[in-house]
């Protein structure tokens, strides 16, 4: 009969396997595709519904998001550290579930977002949006007047009106609780839309210049913030619990030298991107076309199926992942163990939630905790380690320290360039900005097991490129993803100052080839150069630098932000031109420092010790 020790490892009797990996592999693939379609079909909608819908400008809502995502690549490094010393990564996992199904339900609460008023003269009227694409229309409303209008650096100017009140009080009927008055799509009679009426017998001027007009901008800030931001703290806090320790679990399914485990972890990545690929086709298209909270309500489902997969799923893990000694009898202030944390982790939404409140102070703080994390960690290395350990450790370090600069670039994905699908990019009308994130999960879906076979391949010829190789290669890519897009700014944009989104897939389909050369075999790495006792606090300091990378890329994303009014931008031809600008910089510098990497490669593949 097979036992299970206090750390969860099998002794004796023979593995069960499924498709040659242990089955455990299904369970974990299933539940992290879940968990993972919840946090991207979430993240598909997140930086356009704080700008369209809550009204943030587009440098504050990446600074929300660059927040965000920080804290959520943050939380894993106390999260592996409780799974280490006290609650094994499986009962970790389950108590990070639970709290991100409760934060992504709470995501479709909307509240009213934002208003804006625009004031000609002694009159005000209300700014309101049909639609979310890139062919909404704005309208100012006084009363039954409503008259379309554009924005741009010069000033207000009509574009036409509803030729009735009638029409006008139909279609505010029909408007949905957007915050932004923003009436469903198809809501108005595109015959009417099209009917223009001169704006002078409206009683509204047919061009305002700038500097003769004012905008102002009003939140929901009674709830709709609130509860945003509470949303956030919920999905935070259980990543912190859950994604750490599901990679540490798949990390022990296999034995140490196994040479399966790269090809696990391929496996497993593919998971996460055929839930991020589902959630950002099914969560953007219901986002757009019927209302925000039903895109974020579809997100709360898939974390909820993930959370049964895992549940259900127990017996399959043949007890792998574990706490390092039995709970029973151990308490914490008294309070039973599990119970204990149950309740941490609660209590710890609250102090998220008023920092998610105040996000340029993580931003503030950030850089010197995770400095000072860093620094132990390689202090603990030089002092307490020696030999083939020392070594080992010590590359795993470096390469982190690598990949901070590959995430800022790869993560520009959930800011600037969503907000350069919108606002710079011309697509179909059937497609939306959301859809453009299905191309990253869709390559790796595709090409992902090709590149698996492909590192078993060259492994079984003793050719396989080493990580720190495939981590230089990572760099180059994304940097030349950049580089596409820098070119196709200055050179194939059409009259409206909008590039063909061919350019934009190419981007994706580079940055998608570096991931694959550096995430999987970099959450792998983890597991192989780490020591056993440390190796969750080791891929907690992996999230980490990826936290690191989101500040950083909030800083790239923030650089490429130009002015809108009720989410649409102002100046098209200043916002290509500083996307291009910004994209070529970013673009050289991954570039460089890849070939640097690549050049020092033979000096960090002898560190690991005999570690491929």
């Amino acid at each position: 009969m097979s036992t299970t020790d206090a750390g969860g490892a099998l002794e004796g009797g023979p593995r069960k396997t499924f498709l040659g990996h242990p089955r455990g592999l299904v369970v974990l693939f299933f539940t992290e595709m879940w968990e993972r379609f919840s946090y991207y079909g979430m993240r598909a909608l997140l930086t356009l519904y704080l700008v369209q819908h809550f009204l943030f400008g587009p440098a504050e809502a990446q600074g929300i998001y660059a927040a965000y995502a920080a804290m959520v690549y943050l939380m894993p490094v106390i999260g592996g550290m409780i799974a280490d010393k006290y609650l094994g990564p499986r009962k970790a996992v389950i108590i990070g579930a639970v709290l991100l199904v409760a934060g992504h339900f709470t995501m479709a609460f909307e509240g009213s977002g934002g208003r804006e008023a625009l004031t000609i003269g002694d009159r005000t009227y209300q700014i309101e949006v049909v639609g979310r694409d890139q062919n909404r229309q704005m309208f100012a409303v006084d009363g039954d007047e409503r008259v379309r209008i554009a924005i741009s650096p010069e000033g207000v100017s009509t574009v036409g009106a509803e030729p009735s009140a009638a029409n006008a009080a139909d279609a505010a009927a029909a408007a949905v609780g957007t915050g932004l008055g923003t009436p469903p799509v198809g809501a108005l009679d595109p015959a009417t839309q099209a009917a223009p009426q001169a704006a002078a017998e409206a009683g509204f001027p047919a061009f305002t210049p700038a500097g003769q007009y004012s905008i102002e901008t009003t939140r929901d800030t009674g709830f709709g913030e609130p509860v945003l931001f509470l949303a956030l703290s919920l999905i935070i806090v259980g990543v912190g619990f859950l994604k750490a320790n599901i990679s540490t679990v798949v990390g022990s399914l296999y034995e140490e030298n196994d040479p399966r485990r790269d090809g696990g972890f391929t496996i497993f990545y593919v998971g996460i991107n055929l839930g991020s690929f589902l959630a950002t086709a099914a969560c953007s298209y219901l986002g757009f076309n019927y209302g925000w909270a039903y895109g974020f309500g579809l997100a709360g489902i898939g974390m909820l199926l993930g959370l049964l997969t895992f549940i259900l799923g127990q017996s399959w893990l043949e007890g792998r992942g574990g706490p390092p000694v039995p709970v029973q009898g151990r308490s914490i202030l008294g309070v039973p163990l599990v119970p204990f944390f149950w309740i941490a982790g609660i209590v710890a939404v609250i102090p998220t939630w008023l920092l998610m409140q105040r996000h340029e102070i993580i931003q503030a703080v950030l850089l010197p905790i995770a400095g000072v994390t860093f620094a132990s960690v390689v202090g603990y290395t030089v002092f307490r380690l020696k030999g083939a350990e020392r070594s080992r450790m010590l590359v795993a370090q470096v390469l982190i320290f690598f990949s901070v600069l590959f995430w800022a670039l790869f993560e520009q994905a959930g800011s600037s360039l969503t907000l350069f699908a919108d606002q710079s990019t011309e697509m179909p009308s059937w497609f939306n900005a959301g859809y453009t994130q299905m191309f990253n999960p869709g390559i790796i879906v595709l090409g992902g097991p090709l590149v698996a076979a492909l590192w078993v391949w060259l492994g079984q010829r003793g050719r396989e490129p080493s990580t720190p190789v495939k981590f230089s290669f990572g760099l180059m890519f994304v940097g030349l993803g950049f580089l596409v897009l820098m070119w196709a700014a200055g050179n194939a944009a059409n009259a409206d100052f909008r590039v063909p989104l061919t350019f934009l897939f190419l981007t994706y389909f580079f940055h998608t080839v570096g991931e694959l050369c550096l995430s999987p075999v970099g959450l792998s790495m983890i597991t192989k150069l780490s020591l056993a006792r440390v190796v969750g606090l080791m891929m907690g300091v992996w999230f980490l630098s990826s936290s690191v990378a989101h500040i950083v890329a909030g800083w790239i994303a923030a650089a490429t932000a130009t002015d809108t009014v009720a989410g649409v931008v102002t100046n098209p031809a200043l916002a290509l031109q500083t996307y291009g600008s910004i994209f070529g910089t970013i673009g050289w510098t991954g570039v460089g420092v890849g070939v640097f990497l690549l050049l020092i490669s033979p000096i960090l593949k002898k560190g690991m010790a005999g570690i491929h």
